[in-house]
């Protein structure tokens, strides 16, 4: 029973009903694309089946010329500005040092209060969601000029819509954030993943797979989980996993493993394969931090609940 209603679209309509004011972002785009939606809808790849890919995008200049406009990026090491530069043929960006020690200090014991104080709970075995709503020093790292490069490699004005902080390695399965928090047009989200102390190989590493962001979007339809007018689909997570595991073996590509030091940042396409290794050292902790980032041009939604996502 609990199953059919976690699947039941009315239910998550009936819930949205109540969030107009974080979910009103949405309706210039839906108008714009004379798409028949209300500000709860339910809403889906499927649903932009018939538009070109691009439909309802404003262009925008060349990403060199974005990111040399962006006082964040004149800032940067050479190192780092090459590797932003490379984003678009790479579909990551490495910026080493990118938080100083002493704002990695902060937000790790700010967080610690948090969890002390119980103002945050575990959620998903060993996630703390949306700190960033509690905590000046996570909500400080995540705005200002991380948000900033972020707005440069997308084009677009963005919005930081989600912090995951792990105490432990995520050991996620290798996956694309875009069946998660997807857009259409596809491509209007990017991650920023920031190391909260030195990463080892036991602790549980980031991976991670060079180019495979040029790989198709695998959504819901790609795995024969589209559900119907009522329900989401219902297959377990793991068909989507193994159905990505089979297709990076296909590809051929190379995984590659972040041994990160304390303050260092990784920033990801939204269609970057990645996940997390093994947390073999359970002596050891793997202190970090995800930002989840949507761009205000696009339509922000969720493919697998096939829920319009919540902003603000």
């Amino acid at each position: 029973m609990f199953s059919f209603l976690r699947r039941l679209k009315l239910s998550y309509a009936a819930y949205n009903l109540f969030q107009r004011a974080r979910l009103a972002h949405n309706l210039p785009l839906y108008q714009r694309l004379g798409l028949k939606k209300q500000y709860f809808s339910p809403i889906s790849s499927r649903d932009f089946a018939h538009l070109a890919p691009t439909a309802g995008l404003p262009p925008t200049p060349p990403l060199a010329e974005r990111l040399a406009a962006s006082p964040a990026f004149r800032a940067l090491p050479a190192a780092s500005q090459a590797s932003l530069l490379a984003f678009e043929d790479n579909g990551y960006a490495i910026l080493p040092g990118f938080l100083s020690t002493e704002a990695v200090d902060a937000i790790n014991q700010d967080l610690a209060n948090l969890i002390a104080t119980k103002q945050i709970d575990l959620r998903y075995r060993n996630k703390f969601m949306f700190a960033f709503r509690k905590s000046a020093p996570i909500r400080d790292a995540g705005e200002g000029s991380l948000r900033a490069l972020v707005a440069g490699l997308l084009g677009h004005e963005t919005t930081l819509f989600q912090s995951i902080n792990f105490l432990t390695g995520s050991e996620q399965h290798t996956h694309s954030d875009s069946i998660h928090m997807s857009t259409f047009p596809l491509g209007g989200m990017a991650a920023a993943w920031v190391a909260l102390e030195d990463i080892t190989p036991g602790n549980g590493p980031l991976h991670y797979y060079p180019g495979s962001h040029k790989l198709p979007y695998y959504l819901n339809a790609d795995y024969a989980n589209e559900g119907s007018t009522w329900l989401t689909g219902d297959k377990e997570y793991t068909a989507y996993e193994a159905y990505i595991a089979r297709r990076i073996a296909e590809a051929g590509i190379e995984k590659q493993v972040f041994l990160a030091r304390k303050g260092d940042v990784f920033v990801w396409h939204a269609n970057l394969m990645h996940g997390g290794e093994p947390h073999l050292d359970k002596a050891q902790t793997r202190k970090s931090m995800v930002f989840h980032y949507f761009s205000r041009a696009h339509i922000c939604y969720h493919e697998i609940t096939q829920r319009p996502a919540l902003l603000g």
